[in-house]
């Protein structure tokens, strides 16, 4: 294997304050015509949330979800923190996303559920 000249391919965006730190832990997945990343933005070094993003190429010319970030931390909740590490798959009938979530100290799995195959890219 041979590292892409044009690395890194995806970078934070300076202008979303979930993850203008920095995006980490990507998920690719082909869907069609697209691969479909699932990734980490971080606000900061300890505040994490998952977005959903789209290349034709899986190199180049990435569309965020306009419904970004997904998966954001509950208020007071087991994930109230940071959600993170995410990896998802469809099962024929809805996506099932498991991630890591992170109150203090505490960090466990949870899953999210996504019925239907299209993820509401425009």
């Amino acid at each position: 294997m041979a590292k892409h000249d044009a690395n890194p391919i995806f970078i934070p965006d300076p202008g979303s304050a979930w993850e203008k730190h920095k995006v980490t832990a990507c998920q690719v997945v082909k869907l069609g015509d697209w691969q479909v990343m699932f990734y980490i933005g971080f606000r900061d070094e300890a505040h994490a949330q998952i977005g959903l993003a789209r290349s034709r190429d899986g190199i180049s010319n990435w569309q965020r979800h306009p419904a970004n970030p997904i998966i954001r931390p509950g208020e007071n909740a087991w994930d109230h923190d940071a959600c993170y590490k995410p990896y998802a798959l469809f099962d024929g009938q809805k996506w099932l996303l498991w991630y890591n979530g992170r109150h203090g100290g505490l960090e466990q799995i949870g899953v999210m559920f996504h019925e239907g195959l299209d993820l509401g890219f425009k």
